[in-house]
């Protein structure tokens, strides 16, 4: 039943959606010594939980889970087909309900990674592949709410784009990969898809399906306070981007991210405010 229902969703977003972005990331690399970086203000807010079976119900005891927090992407060009990357998030949750109430602050965990473009061709289009490790933060995931798992990832990814010039002023791309998770999560299929289109010289946009897919080999107790680091959880959000470009070099970004599908995790919705700048 998963999978029916992530091959319905992959289907519909491909066939309906009509929207995308100007990219520097996907599986295009930057070229020597440029780089891309975007300061983002993020709110994550869920009332709501998808059960073992996939459906969305009201948090038990009217729970609700909120997470503010800051974070930095960066992508620096280390060669022409080599891309260095590093995202971190520095964090503030609150998790309430009726009886209980908890809140943790704290650097998140963070992530590095390296993006090699094997191919490039007008024609054919990009494909790269990606590994990336996900290092636990400053926190102690025993906490009453601790920012993260607490503990390591490794993950692999296939990344093919390809721009839809002459045709539209846009792009599409489309990833594959497996994370390897070192403690008690659950090992996970991660997938994506994305479109992007210029609609004028200074207004993008852009959709993306952004997809978890749990292999529920992992610890199956779920003692953790923070509703979103579940051990074993299918996870599906639909990615909704507008933005302008101030400058070549300059721009901003407003996005809505909810969940539209999942299990054993909370079903909730980010909404984020972002500037970036890159090498014009």
């Amino acid at each position: 039943m998963k999978l029916h229902k992530i091959m319905i969703t992959v289907l519909a977003t491909i066939f309906a959606t009509a929207s995308a972005t100007a990219c520097f990331a996907g599986a295009w690399t930057a070229k020597q010594n440029t780089f891309y970086d975007k300061l983002a203000f993020n709110y994550y807010y869920s009332g709501r939980t998808f059960d073992k079976d996939g459906h969305s119900e009201a948090t038990p005891n009217g729970g609700t889970f909120r997470d503010y927090n800051i974070s930095n992407y960066f992508e620096f060009g280390l060669l022409d087909n080599l891309t260095v990357i590093n995202s971190l998030a520095y964090k503030w949750l609150e998790n309430d309900n009726d009886f209980s109430n908890s809140d943790g602050y704290g650097l998140g965990d963070v992530d590095l990674g390296l993006r090699y473009k094997l191919l490039d061709s007008e024609k054919a289009g990009i494909i790269s592949t990606q590994l990336l490790v996900k290092i636990p933060g400053g926190y102690d995931k025993d906490d009453p709410l601790p920012l993260g798992n607490g503990q390591y990832d490794l993950e692999a990814k296939l990344l093919y784009g390809r721009s839809l010039y002459p045709w539209i002023p846009g792009y599409f791309n489309v990833e594959l990969g497996y994370r390897w998770r070192f403690e008690d999560p659950s090992d996970e299929v991660r997938y994506l898809i994305e479109f992007g289109v210029d609609v004028t010289k200074s207004i993008f946009t852009r959709a993306k399906l952004d997809g978890i897919y749990s292999m529920d080999n992992g610890e199956r107790t779920d003692s953790s306070g923070n509703p979103t680091t579940t051990n074993n959880f299918d996870l599906g959000k639909l990615d909704l981007t507008l933005g302008y470009k101030i400058t070549p070099a300059w721009g901003v970004e407003v996005s809505y991210v909810p969940a539209i599908y999942g299990q054993n995790t909370a079903a909730g919705a980010t909404y984020t405010l972002g500037i970036y700048c890159k090498t014009p």
